[in-house]
Order: structure tokens, then C-alpha cells, then sequence
């Protein structure tokens, strides 16, 4: 066997070791057995979408005091689902105001027509381009639903998601839209030494890089929802709402406007979710003394 055979023969058999050691590519789900997924990450690079048979189910009409917010969604959504031109959307505020159960509210509103959620945890945003590949082909709309996102400011995951939304050399498919929700208006920390390098030019405040880096993120979502503390009324009616899904009748109204507002100001919070939280306690406990008779 001359040199260059067993040259050859070195560099294939080296090649089949790589090989072997290279992550295998993302297996494609059953999409047929689900209408929402979650991106499961094994290893870096490394992943696999799984079907969630039992989604969470929130009709767009149990979310209250946030007409504003359903609406533009809901027109943004359905651009979306009808091939127009729609935006990556960025619902940020206050803990507890339904940033994440209208983002759930969508899919239950619209599976029928075809759109799909997948749920990526924001430190598996790195595995984006795998996910994309995956979907890239696939009929249906798919909804990329980030929960609770923020950043550190070397994050990976940042660089990563900051490519797809609008940077990338790379187009991202027509199929698929990220809604991201965050405590975080521009999702990563923000020091006051960060405006240390802020300067005024001919009368105009120029902020300095670290603050047009913090900004540079969420200006590429093309929507942005707000989400802001309930008032007491808000957070009654919503409380009542949810009593009514329930199927819990008001018999006792002094004393539920009483002991919801006690709830609250124990949990130091008027929220959407306090309201929930309440209403199924207050649902338990009705229930429970009705056994008893």
C-alpha cells in the first residue's frame, strides 16, 4: 500500500471518529399529536421538540382589564395566520398582569386554524437555528413563546435571539413569530453607571453604548404590549371572573369584596394571578363547606 492510500485511509478513519462524536441532528416531533411543543435540550446543540398533549387552556374572554393588550395581539396573530406581514412581540410589566396567559390565550383562540406554540426556555434560545430548521417547512404557524425573559449582558442566549429577530445573515421563516414576555421593558439589567457615558450634542441626549446596547434588544421586537398594576376594581372584577368559570355564585358579596382585598394585601399584590390564586381558594372553600351539609 503506497503513501497516499494510507493516507486516505488515516484521514477516513478519523473522519468516521468525528463523525461519531458530533451531536446527531434534531429529530423532528409527531405533529400531528399536539397543537404546542417544548424545546427539551439534551446537550449544546443537542435537543428535541416534545408534543404537550394536556396545554395550558385560557379563553381569550377570562382575561380582564386588558382589552388593549387582546386586541393588538389578537390583530397581530391574525395577520400572522393569514400570510401578512405581522411582528415579533415583546409583552412586558408588572409580575402577575397576564403577559404569559394571553400569549396562552392566542393558541387556544386560534389551534383551529392552524397555529402552534413552542415553548423555549430563554437560556435554550441558543438551539434557536435548530428549532428554525425544524419548523422551516412545516404548514402550519408556528408562535416561538418565550416566558420570562431576560439577560445577562454576556449571555449566548442573547446573542442568539438578537440574530434572529433582525441581524442575522439569514432570513427567518414566514412561519414563525417570537412573543417574549419579561419583568424587563429592555431585558437586561440596567446599572446607573450605565448612563455614566450619556452626553448632550447641540441639545440632544446621545445615551453611550452600554445603554443603546441594552435598548438594541427589544427595538427589535415590532410590538410592544404593556402590562401595569391592576386598580382595586380591576382586581375585584377580575376575581369575580374567575369565580364564575368556577361555577361559584356570589351569595356573599361584603364578605368576598373583604376577604379578596385581605388576600391581596397579604401577598402585597392586586394581580391577575393574586385574583386566580384567591378565586380558587374562595372556590375550594365553598365547595368544601357544601360536602359538609
Amino acid at each position: 500500500m503506497g503513501e497516499l492510500e494510507q493516507f486516505l485511509e488515516r484521514a477516513e478513519r478519523l473522519l468516521r471518529h468525528v463523525e461519531e462524536l458530533l451531536p446527531p441532528p434534531p429529530t423532528e416531533p409527531d405533529w400531528n399529536a399536539a397543537i404546542a411543543f417544548r424545546w427539551r435540550r439534551h446537550a449544546p446543540g443537542q435537543g428535541r421538540l416534545l408534543a404537550l398533549r394536556h396545554p395550558h387552556d385560557i379563553r381569550l374572554e377570562r382575561l380582564r382589564s386588558l382589552q388593549r393588550q387582546k386586541q393588538l395581539l389578537q390583530r397581530n396573530t391574525r395577520q400572522f395566520l393569514a400570510g401578512l406581514p405581522a411582528n415579533n412581540a415583546l409583552l412586558w410589566g408588572s409580575r402577575g398582569t397576564g403577559k404569559s396567559s394571553l400569549v396562552k390565550a392566542m393558541l387556544s383562540a386560534y389551534a383551529a386554524e392552524g397555529l402552534r406554540l413552542i415553548e423555549v426556555a430563554p437560556a435554550d434560545l441558543v438551539d434557536l437555528p435548530e428549532i428554525i430548521e425544524l419548523v422551516w417547512d412545516r404548514s402550519e404557524r408556528f408562535i416561538l413563546y418565550c416566558d420570562d425573559l431576560s439577560f445577562e449582558a454576556d449571555d449566548p442566549s442573547y446573542k442568539a435571539l438578537k440574530a434572529v429577530l433582525d441581524g442575522s445573515l439569514s432570513v427567518a421563516p414566514d412561519n414563525l413569530l417570537i412573543y417574549a414576555t419579561s419583568n424587563r421593558r429592555h431585558l437586561l439589567p440596567e446599572y446607573l453607571t450605565d448612563n455614566a457615558d450619556s452626553r448632550l450634542v447641540d441639545g440632544e441626549l446621545h445615551h453611550g453604548e452600554a445603554v443603546e446596547e441594552k435598548i438594541s434588544l427589544s427595538e427589535r421586537f415590532g410590538l410592544w404590549l404593556s402590562f401595569h398594576p391592576f386598580s382595586q376594581e380591576a382586581y375585584l372584577d377580575i376575581v369575580h371572573n374567575w369565580l364564575q368559570a368556577f361555577g361559584v355564585e356570589d351569595t356573599h358579596p361584603e364578605q368576598l369584596r373583604e376577604e379578596a382585598l385581605r388576600y391581596a394585601l397579604s401577598r402585597g399584590s392586586r394581580s391577575g394571578r393574586v385574583a386566580w390564586q384567591f378565586a380558587r381558594d374562595w372556590a375550594g372553600r365553598v365547595g368544601l363547606s357544601e360536602k359538609r351539609r
